[in-house]
């Protein structure tokens, strides 16, 4: 087991795997071309998953691929090869959940084996299995308590990998065809239209509306273990899993960030370390759903779900990203990702300095006008300042 945990983060695309490594992730998760979860999301060619590779071994982080669909005749069949061809990429090793890909990979590839949280595996009995079935590592379901999670730990010598922020199912994860049935979309094969999050109208046995605050929903609430990371890493749990794969660059970059603080801080002095609050406003400013521990602190009743419906309100903290910085003429060239103007009082974030506190002066358009709002979509300006920054780093209103 390692002594310090891997931070592991989603990545949609290649940009987005690019800001969770600068950002501070040991490891990246992302889906191929086929096998994956992710049907809506842009996933990796070939190409780009070596590319990816070849980018996280050069910084000496890892990534990993998804497999994890349910197959059906037809992808058995393709299975093999498609194996092999992700192989010669130089991927770190592949996440699944069917008892087929497991064997097909152990004969006729090389590829570590991890088990995919859509296994639900919650108990020490099936860790046991699948670890002598050659899984090294086991991503638990998010179901786990933490009483369970340690005993697995204690019983079962296999790497365990535990999600500990972001989305949750209304079900057990990966077990919901609520979405195949009302839409025809199959939401264990990577198509999932989020029925969970839909408002319903309750009836009663007469089949009379009943009247109240807000229609019916079963959404769940996010998951966040911000709190709970000494504890979790005393635990001896090997990765940390940030879920969003379609989640926005501005989301993983502050998630990624805040959680690798916090772990290093802890690591760094553990008979010191305190937990800041401000910290977990941070996350919760870059989301827009509420975010608790779920099952993790046994907690899984009517304060972890939306059932009266919920506001999901767009996040528009998130101003622009820097592309780059003119030393000489200490100006950034910024790519407005939210309307800004002169004289907001913003945060300027990056992975490899302080928060900078800023109130936004001069502008500068394309053409070297002077203007006073950036208001276009990814509108390409230069804004004045002091301050030494990097490509990648972020500019967040000041709250």
């Amino acid at each position: 087991m390692r002594s310090k945990p891997e931070l592991l983060a989603p990545a949609g695309d290649l940009e987005r795997l690019k800001i969770a490594l600068l950002y501070g992730a040991d490891a990246v998760y992302f889906g191929g071309p086929a096998f994956g979860l992710r049907a809506n999301a842009i996933n990796f060619t070939i190409e780009e998953m070596k590319e990816a590779a070849d980018f996280a071994h050069h910084l000496q982080k890892k990534v990993y691929v998804t497999v994890n669909i349910v197959l059906h005749n037809k992808e058995a069949k393709e299975l093999v090869s498609y194996l092999k061809e992700i192989e010669k990429t130089g991927i770190d090793a592949i996440i699944v959940s069917d008892p087929y890909v497991i064997k097909m990979a152990k004969e006729n590839t090389n590829l570590e084996i991890h088990l995919s949280t859509q296994q639900s595996t919650l108990n020490y009995e099936a860790a046991s299995y699948f670890y002598q079935e050659g899984v090294s590592r086991i991503v638990l379901g998010r179901e786990c308590t933490k009483e369970e999670v340690k005993e697995i730990i204690e019983k079962v010598p296999v790497e365990i990998e535990t999600f500990i922020h972001g989305a949750m199912c209304a079900g057990y994860s990966g077990r919901c065809v609520l979405s195949n049935f009302l839409t025809d979309r199959d939401a264990n094969r990577g198509g999932c239209s989020q029925i969970c999050r839909w408002d319903f109208k309750l009836l009663d046995e007469n089949k009379k509306k009943l009247e109240g605050e807000k229609d019916f929903t079963l959404c769940s609430k996010d998951l966040s273990l911000l709190k709970y990371l000494p504890e979790m890493i005393d635990m001896g749990i090997t990765s940390f899993k940030i879920e969003g794969r379609m989640r926005s660059i501005y989301y993983i970059a502050t998630v990624v960030s805040v959680y690798r603080k916090v772990i290093d801080r802890y690591l760094k002095d553990k008979e010191n370390y305190h937990y800041e609050e401000e910290e977990e406003n941070i996350l919760r400013n870059c989301a827009n759903r509420d975010s608790v521990p779920q099952f993790f602190d046994d907690s899984y009743g009517e304060e972890c779900s939306y059932y009266n419906g919920r506001e999901e309100i767009s996040n528009q903290d998130f101003l622009g990203i820097i592309k780059e910085y003119d030393s000489e003429k200490k100006e950034a060239v910024v790519e407005q990702r939210n309307y800004f103007k002169k004289g907001d009082r913003v945060e300027i974030f990056g992975p490899n300095h302080e928060t900078i506190f800023y109130t936004i002066s001069d502008i500068l358009d394309s053409d070297g006008n002077l203007i006073d709002i950036v208001r276009h979509p990814r509108q390409i300006v230069r804004i004045s300042i002091d301050s030494l920054l990097e490509p990648y780093d972020m500019i967040r209103i000041q709250k």
